[in-house]
């Protein structure tokens, strides 16, 4: 139904000019008459003056993350260029009906930075946040079992119909590309072409398989590092220097006093070996800066992992749907596996790093306990399964990405004849915005999905690293 466009706290230029409106769709679908979701639907006019007849839909990461925050880096990436651009927030999202949103959870991410990583302090306040939000959400009488891949899929074969397109394309990053295998597996009707970007398997997808990426984009990282004469010469053993940071941190951490990078009164900050692989797998220093910061670490000035820890301490509350991460981390991503896969995962990938910091996946700390709490069924069965598909299917990713290895897409390829693969030397998670080769292989992949033009990759190079005077 058609309806305003949401108020975004920053105006989105894109928004002036969208049609936009809400679709409402059963909360779940094995449940016919029960409760009923709106989600928040705008669609972009293409830029040209004649665009081409099938629109591109976006299906944004997370699971969780805001979607119309997303909308100028679409738009900055040309994805409006030639036809329109429909955005929809996915169900317990931001601007939906019910939201999803935890601020307990966003309190909890702004007081963790001046705590240890995984100490049970830390462990009993995250848990007390969950309770307190999935009681909550529950008292709503919210069905937080619906809230997965499988209906998110159906949400978007029913947005098509509702809008009575006749062929569309998908584009979508990180957990956007999971959804969008999920959505080709299920619901392939309609469907010209799909774009993955920072490739996230719905068949692979564990908290042991974040610790695969996470060495596949350092691994990278470090060749990268040695084939750069200046870099090989200023910091020759990158690998060992990390190492050794990881266990000296874990073993006794910083606490220090800083002041965030967006402004305001200094915080504390405690550096450990889980923050330090954290900071790293999460992009918050820029690659270029990444030798530096380690050689400054090993030199007694930990001031970037620092500052990129303050950072944390400034969360825009409600802004990501927590609610919808845990219910599908906890009902796709969690069961098929016991905390000991997740250390030996961990072992394998960094066999020299201390068990404490294995034993917690990057990014998804206590997520066993989240998920005993968070309490929704069992998914895995369903949802880990490639689609086979004759669509045309590209896929995009960074080499330095440390959430989701850029070697998964070629494995999955097997199962998509019509595919095309391409590696963008020294990005991170979700290449489009930062690469303009990417965009370019894009726009020609939307353009003519059997044969894009990839011919920009070749001459590509990183972005050379930052060398610090010695």
């Amino acid at each position: 139904m058609p309806g305003p466009c949401p108020r975004t706290p920053e105006p989105i230029e894109a928004l002036a000019t969208a049609r936009c409106g809400f679709l409402e769709v059963p909360e779940n679908r094995a449940r016919p008459g029960g409760r009923t979701v709106r989600l928040a639907v705008a669609v972009i006019p293409a830029a040209s003056a004649k665009p081409a007849q099938d629109p591109v839909v976006f299906m944004s990461g997370g699971p969780g993350g805001e979607t119309f925050d997303d909308i100028p880096f679409l738009v900055g990436s040309g994805l409006n260029r030639d036809r329109d651009l429909i955005v929809m927030a996915q169900r317990g999202n931001l601007y939906d009906k019910p939201n999803l949103a935890c601020p307990e959870l966003d309190r909890f991410n702004a007081e963790s930075v001046g705590l240890p990583s995984y100490a049970p302090q830390t462990e009993r306040l995250m848990l007390d946040a969950v309770k307190r939000c999935r009681a909550r959400l529950t008292a709503d009488g919210t069905d937080l079992s619906a809230y997965n891949s499988t209906e998110n899929a159906a949400d978007f074969a029913d947005l098509r119909t509702a809008l009575g397109i006749k062929q569309w394309n998908v584009y979508g990053h990180s957990y956007g590309s999971d959804l969008a295998m999920t959505y080709l597996r299920l619901h392939p009707q309609g469907i010209r072409a799909v774009a993955f970007d920072s490739f996230t398997p719905p068949q692979s997808v564990s908290l042991p398989f974040a610790w695969a990426g996470a060495q596949e984009g350092l691994d990278h990282l470090y060749k990268a590092c040695a084939a750069e004469p200046r870099c090989q010469g200023r910091y020759p053993d990158l690998a060992r220097s990390l190492n050794e940071q990881v266990r000296k941190l874990e073993d006794r951490p910083l606490t220090l006093n800083v002041r965030p990078p967006q402004g305001g009164d200094p915080v504390q900050v405690v550096l450990d070996g889980g923050a330090l692989v954290n900071l790293l797998v999460a992009k918050a220093i820029p690659f270029k800066d990444v030798p530096a910061a380690i050689d400054e670490l090993g030199r007694g000035r930990p001031e970037r992992f620092a500052r990129a820890r303050a950072a944390g301490s400034v969360q825009v509350t409600g802004q990501t749907a927590h609610g919808m991460t845990n219910s599908v981390v906890c009902s796709e991503w969690v069961p098929d596996h016991s905390p000991s896969d997740v250390l030996a995962a961990g072992r394998r990938a960094f066999p020299g790093w201390p068990d404490p910091v294995l034993a917690q996946a990057p990014q998804l700390a206590f997520q066993d306990q989240v998920c005993r709490v968070w309490n929704v069924p069992d998914r895995t069965a369903v949802q880990r399964a490639a689609p086979v598909s004759p669509v045309p299917t590209l896929f995009l990713n960074g080499t330095f990405d440390m959430k989701t290895g850029a070697s998964w897409a070629q494995k999955t390829a097997r199962t998509l004849p019509r595919s095309t693969t391409v590696q963008i030397p020294g990005i991170g998670h979700w290449v489009v915005p930062q690469s303009p080769c990417a965009q370019k292989v894009l726009a020609s992949f939307l353009t003519r999905p059997a044969a894009p033009d990839t011919g920009c990759v070749a001459g590509l190079k990183w972005e050379p690293f930052t060398i610090t005077p010695k």
